[in-house]
């Protein structure tokens, strides 16, 4: 059979003509058969003494010339010693384990949230705490890369972007956080490096100093003042929760997180477990009046939730009490552009601010230490069980009424030392 004309194809294709093969010379063939809806080129060759067949495209697009010119490439490579069928079948091969790799691969946020759910879930006392430097931080910053795209420019950018904000320790704690993700990628196949294994904390926030820093008389004034100068913005709840945390000496976490069960409002005591608590000891928090009655209008603004703080907005993996961050940010938005005039504090420097008061009002250092439910040091702790519980509630109602007096804007709050109580 002589060379094909494109004249004599479309004569086959209106006709519809079958047929399984039909030569134009050089191993080029067209076949159209029954289930084709076009014509298919095809390049037939031998290889390493067997006979082998490619397709190198339908007639619809690509023509006789096309065609002809395609073969005769292929004709080149066959004999330079090129298998080229097979040649092409490896790139298909290539191309589907990457389209499959792509499609599989985890994000960083996925990464993120299997750690979590894997690592920390049902193994930390305050997974939370995590849960927040991955929502905060390390997803707005990363989360939509793939893990294996993420070089040491991207931690960098991540941490200097916190430390720009002025969280220094935050850095340092997010630093953590994304070496042990990145450790557990490598685990899992993922990666092959930690693209944050270099980095220390001189690369992010820095040696982290013991603080100091301890708000006066005139600054909780200022305080209470700016929150409630923002009322509108700043939350009646995120109120309550700076009067708690400044009026119990809590954890931040310890307080966010708490649910209702914990709390017997009728006796004024808060009994938080040991599984709650950084030093996984129990106590039984005394709760001064002002204290009582903050939490029984926190009751009723959580219209029945299990939670003193419960979410305010659907979050992702819907915690069902306020984002550790939700505090921090509400005080740095819109409370802290208002006092300008004093130096920064932390949420954190509350403890100290707490414990320097009741020092100021004559508690003991043993009780004011258990105010703050610290450890007793030495031979002290070991053999001194006696929790002063009494003792507590005496100095937390002193500090309460110093607090009210000092919310009301009244500084000069007359402070009658209480009388120690021996030690043992």
């Amino acid at each position: 059979m002589g060379k094909m004309t494109d004249i004599q194809i479309r004569a086959w294709i209106k006709s519809n003509e079958r047929f399984e093969g039909r030569g134009d010379g050089d191993g080029l063939y067209l076949s159209y058969r029954e289930n084709f809806a076009t014509p298919v080129w095809r390049f037939r060759y031998r290889f390493a003494g067997k006979s082998r067949t490619m397709n190198i495209g339908s007639y619809a697009v690509l023509s006789l010339a096309d065609a002809r010119k395609t073969a005769k490439d292929l004709s080149a490579k066959v004999a330079l010693g090129h298998d080229v069928a097979g040649e092409k079948q490896e790139r298909k091969r290539e191309a589907v384990a990457k389209i499959n790799a792509e499609k599989n691969a985890l994000t960083v946020a996925q990464l993120a949230d299997e750690y979590f759910e894997r690592m920390i879930l049902g193994r930390w006392k305050h997974p939370n705490i995590v849960r927040s430097r991955i929502e905060n931080d390390i997803k707005p910053n990363m989360g939509k890369m793939k893990a294996e795209d993420v070089k040491p420019r991207d931690v960098d950018n991540m941490l200097q972007t916190i430390v720009k904000r002025g969280a220094p320790t935050m850095a340092n704690d997010v630093l953590r956080w994304t070496k042990r993700i990145f450790d557990y990628a490598i685990k899992r196949h993922v990666i092959q490096y930690n693209p944050a294994s270099a980095f220390d904390i001189a690369d992010a926030g820095g040696k982290e100093e013991t603080r100091d820093r301890w708000l006066t008389r005139e600054e909780i004034i200022k305080l209470f003042q700016a929150m409630k100068d923002k009322a509108g913005t700043f939350t009646i709840e995120n109120h309550y929760a700076v009067r708690l945390l400044l009026l119990l000496a809590v954890r931040k976490e310890e307080l966010v997180s708490a649910p209702w069960s914990e709390f017997d409002l009728d006796g004024g005591v808060w009994h938080l477990p040991e599984e709650r608590t950084k030093t996984s000891a129990a106590i039984d928090i005394p709760l001064p009046p002002l204290a009582v009655e903050t939490l029984r209008e926190l009751h009723r603004l959580a219209c029945g939730s299990a939670y003193v703080f419960p979410a305010r907005k659907m979050q992702h993996r819907m915690i069902p009490h306020i984002d550790l961050n939700t505090l921090n940010a509400a005080l740095s938005k819109h409370v802290k552009p208002k006092l300008d005039d004093i130096p920064n504090f932390t949420i954190h420097d509350f403890r100290r601010t707490a414990r320097t008061h009741l020092a100021a009002l004559g508690v003991d250092p043993y009780v004011a230490e258990r105010c703050l439910n610290h450890k007793l040091k030495g031979v002290e702790g070991t053999y001194n069980r006696h929790d002063y519980f009494d003792e507590r509630k005496a100095a937390l109602n002193e500090w309460a009424k110093l607090l009210k007096a000092l919310e009301a804007g009244k500084p000069d709050y007359n402070v009658v030392p209480l009388k120690k109580s021996k030690a043992g």
